[in-house]
């Protein structure tokens, strides 16, 4: 496996030389979307379940759960709810072959003095976790929120979705997301 890192970064440095700065990196898109057909999500989802052993923490049940769904339904996007990111990371960790959408929910904070929301931090973060897509939502939908503001944030999320070209109609979404003390995965088929 090194030596195949180290053949791609030589290959990398000679296409620099030969096409320049934007072609290498329309090179390196093309060397990526080739290794990520030719790679055995199975048997990388069953390895992950088996490294993390039994029994599971909850989070973990829930975002490994919330993969194997959206394998099973073939869905377009995962959308998953969160407020310091920890459960989109959880789920990126099982590298599901369709993008993850973290849709951060900020939290108002205060310090008697000021205050100040987090969640745009968590975010930042986020954009570093490999098939990982964060949006912060808005700040007037608490992280305590109910399910109408719960439905709310989902339409902007699949909104975002849809303008990102990653949604289309009667595509099918798994939906990650706590419900007062209550973690649920939620399928959803869109129509028009």
């Amino acid at each position: 496996m090194p030596y195949v890192v180290a053949y791609c970064i030589m290959f990398l440095q000679l296409a620099m030389l030969v096409f320049g700065n934007h072609g290498s990196l329309n090179l390196l898109g093309m060397l990526k979307s080739e290794a990520e057909k030719v790679f055995n999500q199975d048997m990388f989802f069953k390895k992950t379940v088996k490294y993390v052993g039994e029994p599971m923490t909850h989070l973990e049940s829930i975002a490994s759960s919330a993969v194997r769904a959206a394998i099973k339904v073939k869905a377009s996007v995962i959308i998953c709810f969160t407020s310091s990111g920890r459960a989109a990371r959880l789920i990126a960790k099982y590298r599901p072959t369709m993008p993850v959408l973290s849709v951060v929910i900020p939290r108002l904070k205060t310090n008697q003095l000021k205050w100040s929301f987090s969640g745009a931090f968590e975010a930042r973060q986020s954009l570093i976790v490999r098939g990982l897509f964060p949006m912060l939502a808005d700040p007037r939908h608490p992280a305590e929120s109910t399910s109408a503001s719960n439905e709310s944030v989902l339409k902007v999320a699949l909104d975002h979705g849809k303008a990102a070209g990653v949604i289309k109609s009667h595509d099918r979404v798994v939906v990650c997301q706590k419900v007062g003390d209550a973690s649920v995965v939620k399928i959803i088929e869109l129509e028009d």
